[in-house]
């Protein structure tokens, strides 16, 4: 689709300097600008390229003063990086706007479909499924019986949803994303082991987005639960009966253990491993790399390392760690003037 920088302008409330007339059709960084794009400029360390840049328009600040020639038309506006963001998101609902039901699918006939919603190629939406209103089912994508898919929410390619799961409102859930597989449930048993049945399943509330790859087991008994709000990265794995608090983010290759409960508002770094049955406090930030082998029961706390503790000490024991050759050494020496003074006293 393409734009005037008229257009641009009246829907960031901005003034146009330049030709108001031409038009872009794509985005681009400043400093790799082509005709027929639009840039921004926030960071003055970028603003060397302005003078440059071959984009057609560039949005910049109401107080950008141009030094020299600026070939690009100017769209000046209050805060040039939170325009460029809205524009962004414009962008993203419209390359995102599909409806219809692509064929091949398969729909049941037991199931409920609301309004304006998409169905891509291969997709299939088992009995008695409930698909709320502007849903998004990309190709290949798989909903299971009995799941309810709530209004504005969109599966990308490859989603698998199993059965009896509940997904919430305007939630996103990225290509190859495994929601309800079984948890990693086995009891010992004369040298073998024996499948325990999963029969619970996973609810995932409202504004949740889960990254690629992720997986999220449904529960033995009752539910695996995400909250409200939650954002999860790429490559995390969820066990059974883990409940996560709103607004809580977690970064890539995560893996939390079953039945552990995560607070409220916590921020996860990537590659943290959680052991199961823990409760982690409301507030609690978890730096990258680490190992949480106890409950966090203090809100608010910062904690590294593995086993993870408090981030205070964790820095100071670290000072000491990276110490620990030459300390050896000196060690090695004491003791080796010890042993010839004990020989010279012998």
């Amino acid at each position: 689709m393409e734009f005037t920088a008229r257009q641009i302008s009246d829907m960031l409330s901005g003034t146009v300097q330049g030709d108001s007339d031409v038009k872009v059709s794509r985005l681009s960084k400043i400093e790799e600008g082509v005709p027929g794009s639009l840039s921004f400029l926030a960071n003055p360390k970028y603003t060397e390229f302005i003078y440059e840049t071959k984009a057609s328009v560039v949005i910049v600040g109401k107080d950008f003063i141009p030094e020299k020639h600026v070939a690009a038309t100017l769209i000046k506006v209050e805060d040039a990086y939170a325009a460029f963001a809205k524009l962004l998101e414009i962008y993203h609902q419209i390359v995102r706007d599909k409806k219809g039901v692509e064929q091949p699918c398969f729909i049941d006939q037991s199931a409920t479909t609301g309004i304006d919603i998409y169905v891509g190629a291969f997709a299939y939406v088992g009995k008695n499924a409930k698909i709320g209103n502007r849903v998004k089912l990309y190709p290949n994508s798989y909903v299971g019986d009995n799941v309810i898919i709530g209004d504005d929410t969109t599966l990308f390619p490859g989603v698998i949803v199993y059965s009896d799961c509940v997904i919430g409102k305007s939630c996103t859930l990225h290509a190859g994303v495994i929601i309800g597989a079984d948890g990693f449930g086995f009891a010992p048993s004369a040298g073998s082991y024996n499948k325990v049945a999963q029969i619970g399943n996973v609810i995932i509330e409202d504004f949740v987005e889960i990254g690629s790859g992720t997986s999220i087991d449904r529960a033995t008994l009752g539910s695996t639960t995400i909250h409200k709000g939650v954002k999860l990265d790429n490559l995390i794995q969820i066990a059974h009966n883990v409940e996560i608090g709103e607004n809580t983010v977690i970064a890539a290759q995560t893996g939390i253990a079953g039945s552990t409960k995560i607070g409220k508002d916590c921020m996860i770094g990537g590659q943290v491993g959680i052991v199961g049955h823990l409760t982690i406090a409301d507030n609690t930030k978890i730096a990258a790399q680490s190992g949480v082998g106890t409950s966090v029961t203090e809100p608010g706390q910062i904690i590294q390392g593995s086993p993870a503790f408090s981030i205070s000490d964790y820095r100071r024991t670290y000072v000491v760690f990276k110490k620990l050759p030459d300390l050896d050494k000196k060690i090695q020496e004491l003791e080796k003037a010890l042993a010839e003074i004990r020989q010279t006293i012998s």
